[in-house]
């Protein structure tokens, strides 16, 4: 379907069509270039981290973190059930156990509280996810983990860049994730990354990501043979890819302002609605980055058929993944989860990117109006 407004458009400019442009006319190294390396060195500078590993994308660098920290068969992992299914599916890849714990409502991201009474002795690690570029309560969590002598691993996809008391979401714990899917605050189409301070766990990510293969050398233009230390799959990302990101990379607080500034436009737009819509503020001394604007609708869905009437684009980001039919009806999973259930039921993430024209922010704040107009009227 062609939409009027679509739910995201791509922030990209002839700087990434060079960049890209330039590895292909190299004729070489399109796969484990140089750009790679430039790129996660990029990342971990940008994050403050010591570490960085880039991957094909967000799900396969979550799995190899898993990995990179020991956690298998027998282990549990504490996860939200409101978050893309990835997050759950990730301790299975590995043959832990996903553990489903609650949210809280400022954040959406876990309720530390639900989060203490869901360890059990065999809990390895939790993963909180920052909900769409809002940091959770991660300095409890990573107490509680300390705590417990856990690890906490970020699930940080939508949230490059944003930050709780001056420090940023990807940095709390003892590592953390970030996606660079074509929706995300910088993108390399498909993508993601790990970031660690542990030079340890890097060197594993670089096994798990590549055959288990050692050394450092281009395998592509290195004559030395390698040997395979360790099992390992091909999870790196093209060198294409990480041209883009590098490219992406020295806007990334161009587009986080924009993103701001149109959160903000919306936010004065949506009042007319503010009895039966809410606007979620972050807590005070967090840095929101809106990887998307979502709103607690009430009529939710009936307000989503109206948008789509009228060519707008709205999404349910997320329906909970522990009533997913994998989860629910092939594992068996049994979580209630009450206020994952009612946040599920309401949640709308509108018509949203960088530089979104106003004239769209007011049609869709206008359409919005007078759906609850025509409701209450």
């Amino acid at each position: 379907m062609s939409w009027r407004i679509p739910l995201f458009r791509i922030a990209w400019d002839e700087e990434d069509v060079r960049s890209v442009a330039g590895v292909i006319r190299s004729g070489s190294s399109w796969a484990d270039g140089p750009q790679v390396a430039a790129f996660e060195e990029g990342i971990a500078g940008f994050t403050g981290t010591k570490e960085a590993v880039a991957f094909n994308s967000g799900t396969s660098a979550l799995h190899a973190a898993l990995l990179a920290h020991g956690i298998g068969a027998g282990d549990e992992v504490i996860v939200p059930s409101f978050t893309f299914v990835a997050t759950a599916n990730a301790p299975l890849f590995v043959g832990a156990t996903p553990v489903f714990a609650d949210i809280e409502r400022e954040t959406l991201g876990l309720d530390p509280g639900d989060v203490a009474e869901k360890i059990t002795n065999r809990t390895r690690a939790i993963i909180p996810v920052h909900y769409g570029g809002c940091p959770c309560r991660i300095r409890e969590l990573r107490e509680i983990a300390e705590d417990h002598r856990i690890l906490l691993i970020e699930d940080a996809a939508e949230a490059f860049g944003s930050a709780a008391g001056g420090r940023m979401a990807g940095t709390f714990g003892d590592s953390a994730m970030f996606s660079f899917c074509q929706n995300k605050i910088i993108t390399t189409g498909e993508g993601g990354a790990i970031v660690t301070d542990s030079g340890e766990v890097a060197a594993r990510l670089r096994l798990v990501r590549s055959h288990g293969r050692s050394g450092t050398g281009d395998y592509f233009s290195d004559c030395v043979s390698s040997d395979y230390v360790s099992l390992g799959y091909n999870f790196r990302m093209p060198t294409l890819c990480a041209a883009l990101g590098l490219s992406q990379l020295g806007k990334a607080g161009e587009l986080i302002s924009a993103r701001e500034t149109a959160a903000g436009r919306y936010r004065k737009l949506l009042h007319a609605c503010r009895k039966e819509c809410t606007v979620l503020n972050p807590p005070p001394g967090y840095r929101h980055v809106y990887q998307i604007f979502s709103v607690l609708a009430a009529r939710r869905d009936e307000l989503a058929r109206h948008l789509a009437s009228c060519g707008i684009m709205t999404k349910v980001y997320f329906p909970p993944a522990h009533l997913t039919h994998f989860h629910r009806m092939v594992r068996g999973d049994r979580a209630i989860l009450p206020v994952t259930k009612k946040i599920s039921g309401e949640i709308l993430s509108l018509p949203f990117w960088p530089g979104i024209p106003e004239e769209e922010l007011t049609c869709v704040a206008g359409e919005m109006e007078r759906f609850y107009g025509e409701c209450s009227g």
